[in-house]
């Protein structure tokens, strides 16, 4: 999770409905496959690898992130949690990199550089934002190089080495109000660039979690239209 937005929710992240429902995402496109020790490229303020330390049966985390100001070591539910601004290799079978590719010029190169630090046979959990057409004020303010559709984030992942598994778009329930109000707001006087997420209602929050909550048994199948795209893959 961009630390950007950390500041704006604060402890209410877990509830947030936007990054309850991406969390809850990620646990089904993994499936049943054990998950032990985790790889957190971008990880931010860590939020998904600690989704998993506390809801699998995952036993450590490594989060890397240039933004860190130095080393240091925590632990989430009783499981160590390693954050370090960089890492030369590491013995992962999980590598996540949950909206960090957009933010990069080389995309292909970052994410060989990971594979390159895996061994053989560790899945790599990929999301990005999608459509450049919905690009907005929300990508500049989170100083975004592009946004992506599924095709196209299935090739960086095989450019990259990896053998795609699965891809899907996600958050296909709330696509048309988040495409109308983006297309809308497209021809207004530009403004200056920023967050478009924000603590909602209690009532707008369920609901929307609610319509994620009912899509998400049928996401493996949607290829079609989404907010984020979701690529699991392989490195052989």
């Amino acid at each position: 999770m961009d630390l950007k937005e950390t500041d704006i929710l604060g402890s209410s992240i877990e509830q947030h409905w936007y990054y309850r429902s991406k969390a809850a995402a990620t646990t089904r496109l993994l499936g049943n496959a054990r998950v032990d020790r985790i790889l957190d490229v971008g990880a931010g303020s860590g939020f998904f690898s600690h989704h998993l330390l506390t809801h699998t049966a995952a036993t450590e985390a490594w989060c890397v992130d240039i933004s860190y100001e130095a080393d240091s070591d925590a632990t989430t539910a009783g499981k160590p949690v390693h954050y370090r601004r960089s890492i030369d290799s590491v013995d992962a079978d999980l590598v996540l990199l949950m909206d960090v590719l957009e933010h990069v010029d080389d995309d292909v190169g970052l994410l060989k550089a990971y594979v390159d630090k895996v061994p053989s046979g560790s899945r790599f959990l990929i999301t990005v934002p999608a459509f450049q057409f919905l690009w907005s004020g929300h990508d500049d303010f989170l100083e975004h190089k592009r946004r992506y559709t599924l095709a196209q984030m299935e090739a960086v992942a095989r450019d990259s080495g990896l053998i795609v598994k699965k891809g899907a778009y996600y958050f296909g329930a709330v696509f048309p109000i988040a495409a109308t109000l983006r297309l809308l707001s497209q021809g207004a006087q530009p403004s200056p660039p920023r967050s478009q997420l924000k603590q909602h209602h209690p009532l707008v929050n369920t609901l929307l979690k609610t319509l994620c909550s009912i899509e998400r048994p049928f996401m493996g199948a949607n290829r079609l239209a989404g907010l984020t795209v979701f690529v699991l893959a392989q490195k052989p």
